[in-house]
């Protein structure tokens, strides 16, 4: 069984990853459906306590979970542990004595207390005492409503200012500025600046590699040699042969040895995920971990689509798709850089085809806009039930990829 649930991350200043909001749906139906909250957050304490943990869909970071009055009310937050769970408290409960009360319970029991879309009333000022988290909804508030909430939270120094739906850097910029401490929206995944850059000798071996194992003969003296020139390449491409993904019977020491037993879909898979997490250090791992999350799932659905896609060639345009967020440069600079296939840069350059539909269903369940992901699976020919079985397994898999490649 697994979660019907987008998870967004929530990055710090530094930009590190410290914790996933779940944007859960109904799991009955063949369509993502606008359900009721108490019904929602329900489904969503049940899934993580008799079906797939909630920290293993978090890859054991809190999660941030919306509660109504009434799951509240039922001790909802109580079936899970003050480690992996953050509770949302709704934008549409209003404060009163009962809410007051079920906040400092729940303080009491070590619990973490956010308040979502917070709209600043006197009244709150109650909850502070007992709030660690308050959300602000960076495309509805404006500066004067946020200086108003730093003021109103001022003798209140435990509590933390969460900017969310910030979709650029200039917002992300502003939020930092104005006091901000977490931040949530998709202006990692952007490209923060357009500008030009050559790429490092380590960097231009990974591009070097990914032309040779996308040419149909695979050449292992060529390869070899590439490996032999890095070091660090040669210590990653052993650990991750040996890793116990593989349950390897015997130690794999020799880069032949490495090359001839990964084969070559394998030694593509690997190849992609070293350029992708190493072409630029700078940028938050969790942008490089929706990189692999996005090449998993296209790898997965690949071979289940209507139409015929080479699940290789599937997996490599997902990992792909974020190359000019990671870059930091326009894509048609960085695709004119990188020897690929046609049918890939084509993909990423005009977003038609089945191959680029298969991208943007991903992009609409990480965005949790779920009528168009049920649309978008109804002309690739994917079932509700199928998609969600890849997202999840792509989420696990790139976490598990992310140390392997660190």
């Amino acid at each position: 069984m697994y979660f019907y649930a987008a998870r967004q991350p929530i990055l710090d200043i530094n930009k590190k990853l410290y914790a996933y909001e779940l944007l859960f749906r109904d799991s009955i139906d063949n369509v993502f459906p606008d359900v009721d909250g108490d019904i929602a957050t329900s489904k969503m304490v049940e899934a993580s306590k008799f079906n797939m943990g909630i920290s293993e869909f978090t890859s054991n970071k809190p999660a941030f979970i919306n509660f109504t009055l009434e799951t509240l009310s039922k001790g909802y937050p109580e079936m899970l542990t003050t480690d992996e769970v953050v509770v949302e408290i709704l934008e549409t409960i209003k404060p009163g004595k009962r809410l007051l009360a079920l906040c400092k319970d729940l303080y009491e029991k070590g619990y973490t207390l956010a308040l979502d879309d917070y709209e600043h009333q006197a009244v709150w000022s109650h909850f502070y005492p007992y709030i660690k988290i308050i959300k602000i909804d960076w495309q509805v508030s404006n500066v004067d409503e946020i200086k108003e909430v730093i003021s109103a939270i001022e003798k209140f120094p435990h509590i933390k200012l969460l900017a969310e739906k910030v979709e650029t850097y200039e917002e992300y910029n502003q939020a930092v500025e104005l006091g901000c401490e977490l931040f949530q929206g998709f202006f990692f995944a952007k490209p923060e600046m357009i500008k030009t850059k050559s790429l490092s000798p380590s960097q231009m071996a990974m591009a070097e590699l990914l032309y040779e194992t996308s040419k149909p003969d695979l050449d292992l003296v060529s390869i070899t040699s590439v490996f032999e020139r890095d070091v660090t390449l040669s210590y990653k491409l052993l650990r991750y042969a040996n890793s116990a993904i593989f349950s390897r019977r015997a130690e794999i020491s020799t880069i032949k040895q490495a090359l001839v037993t990964l084969g070559l879909v394998e030694l593509k898979r690997f190849i992609g995920l070293m350029f992708t997490a190493n072409v630029n250090p700078d940028k938050p791992s969790e942008l490089i971990n929706s990189a692999m999350a996005r090449a998993k799932f296209c790898e997965l659905a690949a071979d289940n689509i209507k139409s015929n896609i080479d699940s290789s060639i599937a997996f490599l345009t997902g990992l792909l798709s974020l190359i000019d967020a990671i870059l930091d440069e326009d894509i048609e600079s960085v695709l004119a850089k990188l020897p690929l296939a046609q049918e890939i840069k084509d993909t990423l350059l005009t977003k038609k085809g089945d191959m680029a539909q298969l991208i943007q269903l991903v992009e609409f369940i990480e965005h949790a806009q779920w009528d168009e992901s049920a649309a978008t699976m109804d002309k690739l020919g994917l079932t509700k039930d199928q998609t969600i079985e890849y997202y999840n397994q792509a989420l696990s898999w790139a976490d598990e990829q992310s140390l392997l490649t660190s």
